[in-house]
């Protein structure tokens, strides 16, 4: 999709930028790793990059990745690559809705920095458990086979 596109936030509508090429060959590297890694996980799916997912009653996001539960649809992670032209929306507002439904993880990739923020969700809300960036590792132990650099995340 690289075409503006609509989120609806709490019932209303929000105009969101066509995403950049950077962005897009972010997101499609990051889908990419993702996919590969789910050979043997047979509890989430994989959805197209920035499919429509309702969170809550009046609330439909569009994550850049998002992996859902199969036996509920639920979102259980979630990953934004943060546009500099736009960026309040991911990192404010739908990091508050994020936090509002307890997503149990979100990936923040600012290609700004070229650094990533790992959130895990938690009793009390969404908890920073790291920014990576570099040669360090992105992991999720509930995807036990993804691993990937930061640095390569980034590349182009």
């Amino acid at each position: 999709m690289t075409e503006p596109y609509d989120e609806i936030l709490a019932g209303e509508v929000w105009r969101r930028h066509a995403p950049g090429e950077r962005h897009e060959r972010i997101c499609t590297r990051l889908h990419d790793l993702v996919a590969a890694s789910l050979g043997q996980v047979q509890a989430a799916r994989l959805l197209p990059a920035r499919a429509l997912v309702q969170v809550r009653t009046g609330t439909m996001l569009r994550p850049d990745l998002a992996l859902v539960t199969v036996a509920t649809g639920k979102l259980w992670l979630a990953a934004e690559i943060i546009s500099s032209d736009d960026h309040r929306t991911d990192t404010v507002s739908k990091k508050a809705i994020y936090e509002e439904v307890n997503v149990p993880r979100l990936w923040m990739l600012d290609p700004r920095y070229d650094n990533v923020e790992v959130y895990h969700g938690g009793e009390y809300g969404l908890a920073l458990r790291g920014i990576l960036a570099g040669s360090e590792v992105l992991r999720e132990s509930l995807l036990p086979s993804f691993a990937a650099t930061v640095r390569d995340l980034f590349l182009g």
